[in-house]
């Protein structure tokens, strides 16, 4: 069994498809990293992400149009993102039982229009893999990091613009100000309510690529409950990311490698029970949990509604 996971093919496709599956993780945990870096929790992901996945999926099976398709799966974040601000910002609901709410109205409405408008699992042709000239020819090293599709590249590309964003900009000042001391941001003229609405439709818009990553770049097909709970490892690698970008997607990594030797020892025939492989990825997200708690701080204000003169 050993011998045949230290074949260096078997290295190379596993290390390659850690870097292809760790692309769902990172748009929605960065998305998440936004909205809880300025006090709100959203655990609605994972429903925004199948609804998007549905909707980029249906859009590309009609017209074969991939760019149509992610300009609706963008604009439908937003509307999601909305939502949640509306409900969590506005309203004051209880952060953890709205987000629940949007999760299981994304879960409902995607399999509902699955079934009414597709009935079967039907391949599409999404997204293809982009060589990068030269970089893709390096031994090993070019067929792990080189030759993957837009959305894809995408994912690596936004790290660093999180972090800068989050970091280095007025606008990261002010989400880190509302996630901390709301009343001291308002003191200073930061609008929270506004803040938090733009973090909610930002992380919005990036849950829904999540989902559209998966059925149109990834699997390229769309069935029941596509994500099965990828939106939650999303909102745990907040946690053991610390609310950072860049560990943030250390933890993606982590977790998309273990999906993806599951999926190699599955390949490979090697005797263990496929249950078990199945569930490794979700043994390890009790597990970055426990480790992680009490470790880290998280935003003071995060969950905590804020009223103007509380």
């Amino acid at each position: 069994m050993l011998s045949q996971l230290l074949d260096i093919t078997v290295i190379t496709g596993i290390l390659a498809s850690m870097i292809r599956l760790a692309t769902p993780y990172i748009y929605a945990a960065i998305g998440e990293t936004f909205g809880q870096k300025s006090g709100v929790l959203n655990l609605g992901v994972d429903g925004v992400m199948l609804i998007s996945a549905f909707t980029s999926y249906y859009i590309v099976l009609q017209t074969g149009n991939l760019f149509l398709a992610m300009l609706v799966t963008i604009i439908i974040g937003a509307i999601m993102g909305l939502l949640m601000a509306l409900i969590s910002v506005t309203l004051h609901a209880e952060q953890g039982i709205s987000g629940i709410g949007i999760f299981l109205f994304g879960l409902g409405l995607s399999d509902l229009l699955f079934q009414k408008l597709v009935g079967t699992a039907k391949p599409i042709t999404g997204f293809q893999d982009i060589a990068i000239p030269v970089l893709s020819k390096i031994p090993i090293l070019g067929e792990v990091l080189f030759k993957h599709s837009l959305l894809v590249y995408g994912a690596y590309i936004l790290i660093p613009i999180a972090w800068f964003v989050l970091n280095k900009t007025t606008f990261g000042l002010n989400i880190r100000a509302v996630g901390e001391n709301p009343a001291a941001a308002d003191s200073l003229g930061v609008n929270v309510a506004l803040v938090r609405y733009k973090t909610l439709i930002i992380g919005g818009i990036l849950s829904a690529i999540a989902g559209a990553s998966l059925s149109i770049a990834l699997l390229n097909v769309f069935q029941q409950n596509l994500t099965n709970g990828l939106g939650f490892i999303a909102v745990a690698l907040v946690y053991f990311g610390a609310w950072r970008p860049f560990y943030v997607l250390l933890g993606s990594l982590i977790f998309s490698f273990v999906n993806a030797l599951q999926v190699w020892i599955q390949v490979l025939g090697i005797p263990i029970p496929s249950d078990i492989a199945v569930m490794m990825p979700y043994v390890l997200t009790l597990l970055v949990l426990v480790i992680s708690a009490g470790k880290t701080r998280a935003p003071t204000a995060l969950t905590k509604p804020y009223e103007r003169n509380e």
